[in-house]
């Protein structure tokens, strides 16, 4: 398998398109679950409220969810004899076996990694330095610009690799949903998979290649983040130079 042939492999159309979805759904995941894991974490963190121990259990649950039978429930939801298919086909609103699926059903997947990494982080380090900006007199969006977000921000960086590295990778509940429309509804995984099942082998190869170069970059960029983390949190040795 030379050079070429991969090249050929990744730059089909089908391959192209199964790129484009695939950052497309990442990008999705990225932006939903980063909005929600602040949310998430700043209302848990800092706030005792009425089902609060049910938002935790909400957070946790596509832990404890197989994907496969997320991907069931949201056609269960969706499809079109599911509960809302009849509204959204009479409002010609498609879900499943198109892009907005397959974004709901990575989005959900993805669900816990930034909120799961910074609830901790902030109720360790606690309300002290937000209450005292607000004393000084600066406003809520101020304080979260200049104190909140500055704390976290490796935190929060981390659990954003984290979900970017599971959204690229995910397979069991995009399947289900995805319908495998070539060209237009398979990410990479999914377009490895019916190459292989093509039985073409050297396609299929080039792909996952390709997706194991994007799981090293994301590898590296874990462990250059917890790197850089460990050396701003360890002690320095005492006389010694910065």
């Amino acid at each position: 398998m030379g050079l070429a042939t991969c090249l050929r492999a990744i730059t089909e159309p089908a391959a192209l398109a199964a790129i484009r979805l695939t950052l497309l759904t990442a990008g999705v995941a990225l932006l939903a679950n980063g909005l929600f894991g602040l949310a998430a974490a700043w209302a848990i963190a800092r706030f005792e409220f009425r089902g609060k121990s049910l938002l935790l259990s909400l957070i946790d649950l596509p832990f404890a969810v197989s994907p496969v039978i997320s991907g069931l429930v949201f056609i269960l939801l969706f499809g079109l004899h599911g509960w809302l298919g009849q509204w959204l086909a009479a409002h010609e609103i498609r879900i499943i076996f198109a892009v907005p699926g397959i974004l709901l059903a990575t989005v959900f997947v993805t669900f816990p990694f930034v909120a799961r990494e910074l609830i901790p982080l902030m109720q360790e380090q606690g309300s002290e330095q937000e209450q005292a900006a607000l004393v000084l007199g600066a406003g809520p969006w101020q304080t979260f610009w200049r104190v909140t977000l500055p704390n976290i921000k490796w935190g929060l960086l981390y659990g954003l690799i984290l979900c970017n590295a599971r959204a690229m990778g995910e397979f069991g509940a995009v399947s289900v949903v995805s319908g495998h429309i070539r060209g237009r509804t398979n990410t990479l995984p999914l377009h490895v998979e019916v190459l292989y099942n093509e039985y073409n082998f050297a396609a299929a190869f080039s792909v996952a290649s390709l997706l194991i170069l994007l799981a090293l970059v994301t590898l590296v960029l874990k462990t250059a983040l917890e790197w850089k983390v460990a050396r701003g949190i360890a002690p320095r040795p005492r006389g010694g130079h910065s």
